[in-house]
This record gives structure tokens, sequence and C-alpha cells, in this order.
């Protein structure tokens, strides 16, 4: 069975967030989502609209990905890697070269984002259509 894991936050959930989770199942068998906890995102100084819990659940619920855990921190990707005997790590061709120190342990793969959608973006629109007065 071939394992393939990739990390984020997936907040906001959209297409671009689902042709990402295709495309990465499509690598192998099994595919595991490092989904960022909301401590780890407060590190990051990144502030997700949904909470880890809720984020899970719609992760859960797609038919793509097959285990969500929690990515709590950079350094545990090493760690994920061995301990659920992962075959290739892929995320976003935003982070393009971010991840090449894995490569001694498993493939490397980063998936084209997809054009004209983001939680950014989705979240302006957002703050836009409903926020301005």
């Amino acid at each position: 069975m071939k394992r393939v894991i990739t990390y984020g936050t997936f907040d906001l959930m959209h297409n671009g967030h689902i042709k990402l989770l295709q495309r990465a199942k499509a690598l192998g068998d099994f595919l595991i989502v490092g989904l960022s906890t909301d401590q780890f995102n407060t590190k990051k100084h990144k502030d997700s609209f949904l909470s880890y819990e809720h984020r899970k659940s719609v992760l859960e619920a797609i038919r793509y990905v097959d285990l969500v855990i929690p990515e709590e921190s950079w350094e545990q990707k090493v760690e994920d890697i061995k301990k659920y005997e992962i075959n290739t790590f892929t995320i976003g061709d935003d982070w393009d070269g971010e991840f090449d120190y894995l490569k001694d342990i498993c493939e490397i793969v980063y998936l084209k984002r997809t054009d004209g959608i983001s939680s950014t973006m989705v979240k302006k629109d957002i703050t836009n259509k409903y926020l301005k007065n």
C-alpha cells in the first residue's frame, strides 16, 4: 500500500482544497492529512476562522481523506513520515523547495495550486460582501 501525507490548515474549505486532496490521493492508496491545530496556527501567526475540531470533521467527511492527524509543529513531519510509513509527501507548490530536506526518507511532490481560489481570497470576499457598509 502506497501512503501519502499532506499538511495544512484547511480553513473555509473550498474547491482548491478539494482538488489538492483529490490529486494527493491519486498519488497513492491511503491519504493522511496533518491538520494544523489552533495552537500551532497561533505559533505560525495564522488566524483560522474555524476551529480545529470543525476543520477536522469536514476533512474526515471528504472521500479522498483516509486519516486526519494533528499537526502541532514544523518538526513533526520526519516523525510522522516514519511512524505512518509514508511513501510520498505532498503539498501545494507555493511551498516549492521548502520540504526538499525530506527527500532522503520519501518522495516529495509539490502540487500546482488551483488558480483563482484560496482561503485568503474567500475571507476577503466575505469581508467585502458582508462586513463592509
